[in-house]
């Protein structure tokens, strides 16, 4: 066997960081810095295809990394390589032990820009050796979370399988990716391996390559309803849909599955004009008394397809989407960054902002909580606002107002507040207890129902508020004060 040769499961992911964060690190070391305590925020600035919302996930994977976080013998000795590195730093890095704290929001939360997800507070080397797993895991599952979410609510209560496996980036994408859409909603995945890991159910039909394979598309159904009468779906579009597919298909249930006491469960269409193809097949399936038979309707599927097919009266009662979800083709980039926001000296963290002339840009200082605000009669989210960590916030009334248009203000009263960031370590040591995929897709459900209808919409959705408390804004001032810059005008 070739000895450079990797198995898919068996990775260690410990080197899979950014270059500078090991030169940093050894930096840090050779300085003396190495156990200043710091404060990171990972967040995000824009919703992918201009949504309001994002749906988060991915932090029981980046939680699978912190637990296995180590360093091997042949990491140090490929470090070493590098020939920049101290020997006193590779030692360190050997005798490796995770001591950060960390703060999370529960995979299934819905947040808005600006808002951390992620609060990492701990030794600026531990703290930026992770940035790399803690952006690229968060990052891709609450794209394709956020994805499938919006698919999954075009579909108007209709069940969304993901097809998406074979078009996916990579092994880790197929899995984790299966994984990601099945929290944003979706029922179900072409993945079978999607089953054996996180028990999503594994669901398919049948490719044209099956009724290619026999002399005629009737005796290719006839087979497979013969092989699979409890489950028989066929696939009717590898010919001529609605002149050879639908009559095909009607024939075999009337000779295969009627005698068996069996009815089919389903047609798909993969090609074609999908809403009249549905309809005119719709119409065939109840003439010949299959008014139960469904229809499922695939082939480059993303939410703003399925909701003009609907718009148009298309008679579709499921939809397999794959490509456009898998890799959130119309967006395919969640824009989570990584910042300091706060460096420990002489015993007091002190905040620290990142400045740019794009105004958002502008990093929020400091060691933070993030709160959501409900309606305590309707129960539906008002606003969430980004405070100091140690803020008290009062049970009464709250004045929010704009973060960057600061006359924009308003009193809130007769709500309900809730934290929204939760501790997944103490000091190195996991005190989160994991929910199931089926808690954190409930999560999700209950969430939603908090939004406003207005939120959901795919064009032009209500934009949700998020702003910072007096005393964060105060913080954020003073600074951009100090470092010369204000707001322009």
């Amino acid at each position: 066997m070739n000895e450079n040769w990797i198995s898919m499961d068996k990775n260690n992911y410990t080197l899979l960081a950014d270059f500078y964060e090991f030169a940093m690190g050894n930096g840090y070391f050779e300085n003396n810095m190495g156990d200043t305590i710091v404060t990171f925020d990972m967040f995000f600035r824009s919703v992918p295809d201009n949504a309001s919302y994002a749906i988060i996930a991915g932090l029981e994977q980046l939680i699978d990394y912190l637990e296995q976080l180590h360093f091997t013998d042949e990491d140090i000795n490929f470090l070493r390589t590098k020939g920049i590195f101290s020997e006193e730093f590779l030692e360190y890095l050997r005798n490796f032990e995770f001591e950060c704290d960390m703060w999370a929001m529960p995979e299934g939360t819905v947040a808005f820009p600006q808002e951390p997800l992620v609060i990492v507070r701990g030794p600026v080397i531990q703290a930026q050796l992770i940035e790399t797993i803690v952006l690229l895991t968060i990052n891709h599952q609450s794209m394709v979370a956020t994805k499938a979410n919006r698919i999954v609510g075009a579909a108007k209560g209709r069940p969304v399988i993901e097809f998406g496996s074979r078009r996916a980036q990579g092994y880790t994408g197929a899995n984790l990716g299966a994984r990601a859409s099945y929290i944003g909603g979706c029922d179900g995945s072409a993945n079978t391996l999607a089953e054996k890991l996180y028990g999503i159910p594994a669901l398919g039909t049948m490719a044209h390559s099956w009724i290619q394979m026999f002399p005629t598309e009737l005796e290719a159904f006839k087979t497979y309803a013969a092989t699979y009468p409890d489950n028989c779906i066929l696939l009717i579009d590898t010919y001529d849909t609605l002149k050879k597919g639908v009559p095909n298909a009607i024939k075999t249930f009337d000779e295969v599955l009627k005698p068996l006491g069996k009815r089919p469960k389903g047609v798909r269409i993969d090609s074609g004009d999908i809403a009249y193809l549905s309809k005119k097949t719709r119409q065939l399936l109840d003439e010949a008394g299959y008014e139960d038979c469904p229809i499922m309707a695939s082939n480059s599927l993303d939410e703003f397809v399925i909701e003009n097919l609907l718009l148009q009266g298309a008679c579709v009662d499921s939809f397999g989407v794959g490509e456009r979800l898998i890799t959130s083709k119309s967006s395919p980039v969640f824009g989570g960054v990584y910042k300091l926001t706060g460096v420990e000296r002489n015993g007091v963290l002190e905040p620290t902002i990142k400045i740019s002339e794009n105004v958002t840009k502008i990093t929020t200082p400091g060691f933070k909580s993030v709160y959501r605000f409900y309606d305590k009669k309707q129960n539906k989210a008002l606003a969430d606002v980004i405070a100091l960590h140690d803020e008290e916030i009062p049970e009464d009334e709250y004045e929010i107002f704009h973060p960057i248009y600061t006359w924009k203000r308003r009193v809130l009263t007769g709500y309900e507040v809730k934290p929204l960031l939760v501790q997944i370590y103490d000091k190195g040591k996991l005190v989160y207890d994991l929910p199931t995929l089926d808690e954190i897709r409930e999560k999700v459900k209950k969430e939603l129902d908090c939004l406003w209808e207005e939120m959901k919409r795919l064009d032009n959705p209500h934009e949700y508020i998020v702003d910072l408390s007096q005393e964060l804004w105060n913080v954020k001032d003073e600074l951009l004060a100090t470092h010369g810059k204000k707001f322009k005008k």
